[in-house]
């Protein structure tokens, strides 16, 4: 064991992920040493597991010649085999199981662009280490325990296996009322209007959802010439990815700015989430608009040419995650994502590994999660309505059609 922390638990009976699950904040409080120590402790752990209770992972392992006893330092993490994250949308994705199927306890799904959904199960313990994991990190960078949250997006009821959704749903519990405003595939903002004014002086009001519909509600204010003014301490929450259905990227820094104009909010009160529903990473932004990697979990950027080789701190390459909270499927997996690690700068009071999302890979087959599905869906409906082919307008309550969003 690389971490005197890790041994003190185990020596004490008690499980190590399930302590960082809830000591979030000590754990960004470590030195980046400790951290990396730790961590790398829960990951061996946890590929130990995988090793002794999945033949399809282990057979990956034996072709490279790695065993458990391998990992005796953070350096030896990227000789682990990565799951390409392609296979859990393959028929046979149960093969990554290393539990019986009859212990998993919910099944997610994400479908991008090629229509064919990608399959994450999870047995009791994965879900329970990802909902500590999802809430511990929603209170460290949020501290949300009150308010009215507007969701811009459909409930848990109409798609209940949208891993999407599933995540931002937990920050209703959290809330004191909230209102999903897409019924039936239908977003009428002037409703979503209504109800931040019924809640305007009795809650902080919290817009939550996808980026492209938010994008879609401020496209109506802009077009009706209205303007809101949400409270102090309110946040706009966006996860689900920022490139659309037609493969148009909205500008995260026209969104901010178009938020701070039209929805009365400072920049730091507009916070971005990374997820993904195969894995049980989360990557928030903090104040400043700087995405902190859950602690818990490590990330390697690799060189999408070499993959068994780490780009420098600061450079573009492919994500590979590590995640020691997943139980019912091997955690190591690598993404079609390019992102950046960035550098922890001098004021920052986290250890840890902060994340900058780039683009999907170029070759990848498809872009996007369950919130292009949506967004689609929401295209199509608002065309036929309008009788246009055209981009996605907004089309009011009494019919009227209004201007295209803009690019």
């Amino acid at each position: 064991m690389l971490s005197k922390l890790h041994f003190a638990l185990k020596q004490g009976g008690l499980d190590p992920v399930k302590v960082a699950l809830s000591s979030v904040s000590e754990m960004y409080a470590m030195s980046e040493s400790e951290l990396l120590a730790f961590k790398t402790d829960l990951i061996k752990d946890s590929f130990t597991f995988h090793y002794t209770n999945n033949n399809f992972f282990k057979s990956s392992c034996d072709e490279k010649g790695v065993t458990p006893d391998t990992i005796q330092s953070p350096n030896d993490l990227i000789k682990l085999p990565l799951i390409p994250i392609s296979i859990f949308k393959s028929a046979d994705s149960h093969k990554l199981l290393s539990v019986s199927l009859k212990a998993i306890e919910l099944e997610m799904r994400s479908t991008g662009t090629s229509g064919i959904p990608s399959v994450a199960r999870r047995c009791s313990d994965t879900v329970d280490n990802a909902v500590l994991g999802i809430y511990a990190m929603y209170r460290e960078f949020l501290k949300i325990s009150k308010g009215a949250g507007l969701y811009l997006c459909p409930s848990t009821e109409e798609i209940p296996e949208m891993g999407m959704i599933k995540a931002l749903n937990m920050l209703a519990g959290l809330l004191d009322t909230h209102r999903f405003m897409i019924k039936n595939e239908k977003f009428i903002p002037e409703d979503a209007l209504i109800q931040l004014d019924e809640w305007a002086n009795k809650f902080d009001r919290h817009i939550i959802g996808p980026p492209f519909v938010i994008h879609r509600f401020i496209s109506f204010l802009k077009a009706t010439n209205q303007k809101v003014k949400l409270d102090k301490n309110s946040y706009v929450i966006t996860l689900g990815g920022w490139k659309r259905f037609s493969g148009q990227i909205l500008s995260r820094v026209d969104f901010n700015n178009e938020c701070m104009e039209y929805l009365g909010v400072k920049e730091s009160q507009i916070r971005d989430i990374y997820a993904l529903v195969e894995s049980n990473i989360l990557a928030i932004d903090d104040e400043h608009g700087v995405k902190h990697i859950s602690p818990f979990i490590h990330c390697s950027v690799r060189d999408p040419k070499q993959l068994d080789k780490e780009v420098p701190l600061g450079e573009t390459g492919q994500l590979a995650i590590l995640d020691p909270l997943s139980i019912s499927t091997p955690g190591f997996i690598l993404t079609e994502d390019l992102v950046r690690l960035v550098p922890k700068k001098r004021d920052s009071d986290r250890s840890g590994q902060r994340l900058q999302y780039v683009m999907r890979l170029p070759e990848s087959s498809e872009f996007g999660c369950c919130a292009v599905n949506l967004d689609k869906r929401l295209n199509d409906l608002d065309n036929e309505k309008a009788n246009v082919s055209v981009t996605c307008p907004v089309v009011s309550e009494n019919k009227e059609i209004l201007p295209p969003i803009s690019a």
